[in-house]
């Protein structure tokens, strides 16, 4: 579980970073994706703590994720600030999914992560609105953009379990 979320909310750092690599520093968009990359270079320095006191590894994919999210944010940038904003909206829908399904199952048994977890939900939920209010719904082809960076995203969530 810890492996996963921290290989995720890696792998939103480096879609940030693409995104910002791409957008003008003054732009609307890039002031909106600053501010939710800093709140996922946190949720990320928490994964890396649990992973250091759980002992856990983190996944052998990371390389990939580094490259592959920051192209990802990187490509959606460069479409238009709207598919910047539809990408982030897509990735937090499955985000949230993944959490509330890891909070089912883990139900009581770790209130420190189950809080962690929590907290970091609703920071991705309101990721989500903020980008949905500022035009990810208005992004060129956005049905087929969204279902294919969700996709992406169950496919990588799947991997990070395994690998």
């Amino acid at each position: 579980m810890i492996r996963v979320d921290h290989a995720g909310e890696y792998g939103a750092t480096r879609i940030y970073a693409g995104q910002l690599a791409v957008l003008r520093g003054s732009s609307r968009a890039a002031h909106l994706v600053t501010h939710m990359a800093a709140q996922e270079d946190r949720h990320l320095a928490r994964f890396n703590e649990l992973l250091a006191e759980r002992k856990v590894r983190p996944t052998l994919l990371q390389p990939l994720w580094h490259v592959g999210g920051f192209a990802l944010g990187a490509a959606t940038a460069l479409l238009s600030e709207k598919a910047a904003m539809a990408c982030t909206a897509a990735v937090e829908t499955e985000i949230d999914r993944h959490y509330e399904e890891q909070l089912v199952e883990l139900g009581d048994q770790d209130p420190e992560l189950s809080a962690d977890i929590r907290q970091f939900q609703a920071e991705e939920l309101e990721h989500r609105e903020t980008a949905l209010e500022h035009g990810a719904l208005e992004a060129p082809a956005y049905p087929l953009l969204s279902f294919a960076i969700r996709s992406i995203c169950k496919v990588a969530i799947a991997a990070s379990k395994r690998i």
